[in-house]
C-alpha cells in the first residue's frame, strides 16, 4: 500500500525537514508541500491526499481550521510546537500529534501508525458481509487496540460508543473504555443481534445489561445513554418482548 501524502507549514525549515523524512519511508508518496492553509485547502480539493502533516499554529487559517475542511478520506497527523493543542487535536481524530523539533523516529512512528489505520479500513472494506453469520455462536471477539489484539467476552461488555472512525468498548472489568480503530458498523456485524441492540448512532448496548431507563435514555451509573428517533420502535419492541 502507497500512502500519498502532503505537508502544510508556514515554515520553510519544517517542511523541508518533513519532506526529507517523508522520502526514507518506502510507502509514503509525498504529493504537495504547502506554506499556508489556504493554499493547501485548494490543492488538495483538486488532488486529493491520504495523509496530511499539518501544522496548528499558521496566518489567516490555522490547522485546527483547515482539518475541518478536509475530505472525509483524509486524515491528519498534526505537527506544531505547542502541546496545548493536544486535546483539540484528538477531538478532530488526528492519527498522531507530533511536537516540534519532530525527531526521524516520532516521525517514523506516526507514519506506522498511519499504515496500520489504513490497512485496517481495507481489511473492513474488503471483508465480505457472509463473515458476519457466525456472530451468533460466539462468546467473545477480537479487537484490534494500540498495536495488540485484544479479546473481549461478551459477557464483559455493557455498551459501545461510535466516535467517527473508533469505537470505545464499555466492559465491566475495567474502569476505563477499549479504543480500538474501526466504525459502528464494522463491529455491530460482530455482534450476535440477539445479546446487542444499536439504540443510537453512536450507541450499541447488551440487552441483558439494561437495568434502568429513564426518559428515552438508558443509564448506566452516571451515564445516560440517548435512544434515537430512527432507533425507538426497535428498542420499544424489544422492550415489550421482555
Amino acid at each position: 500500500m502507497i500512502i500519498k501524502c502532503a505537508i502544510v507549514d508556514d515554515e520553510p525549515l519544517a517542511v523541508e525537514l518533513l519532506a526529507s523524512y517523508v522520502k526514507k519511508i518506502p510507502f509514503l508518496e509525498l504529493c504537495g508541500k504547502y506554506s499556508n492553509a489556504t493554499d493547501a485547502l485548494h490543492g488538495i480539493t483538486e488532488q486529493p491526499v491520504d495523509l496530511l502533516f499539518l501544522d496548528i499554529q499558521m496566518p489567516e487559517l490555522n490547522g485546527l481550521e483547515l482539518s475541518k475542511m478536509l475530505p472525509e478520506n483524509t486524515r491528519i497527523v498534526f505537527t506544531t510546537a505547542f502541546d496545548q493543542y493536544a486535546v483539540d487535536g484528538f477531538r478532530v481524530n488526528a492519527l498522531d500529534y507530533l511536537l516540534k523539533p519532530i525527531s526521524y523516529a516520532d516521525f517514523l512512528e506516526a507514519c506506522n501508525k498511519a499504515m496500520q489505520w489504513f490497512q485496517l479500513v481495507q481489511q473492513q472494506n474488503e471483508q465480505p458481509a457472509a463473515t458476519a453469520a457466525p456472530a451468533e455462536e460466539i462468546k467473545s471477539i477480537f479487537v484490534k487496540s494500540e498495536y495488540k489484539l485484544l479479546q473481549i467476552n461478551l459477557d464483559d461488555i455493557r455498551y459501545i460508543e461510535g466516535l467517527k472512525d473508533y469505537v470505545k468498548i464499555y466492559t465491566e472489568q475495567s474502569p476505563h473504555p477499549i479504543l480500538s480503530l474501526m466504525n459502528m458498523k464494522a463491529i455491530e456485524q460482530m455482534l450476535p443481534a440477539s445479546r446487542f441492540i444499536r439504540v443510537h448512532r453512536s450507541f450499541i448496548v447488551q440487552k441483558s445489561k439494561i437495568r434502568e431507563i429513564e426518559r428515552n435514555r438508558i443509564v448506566f451509573g452516571d451515564v445516560y445513554i440517548p435512544i434515537g428517533d430512527s432507533y425507538k420502535q426497535a428498542f420499544q419492541d424489544f422492550i415489550n418482548a421482555r
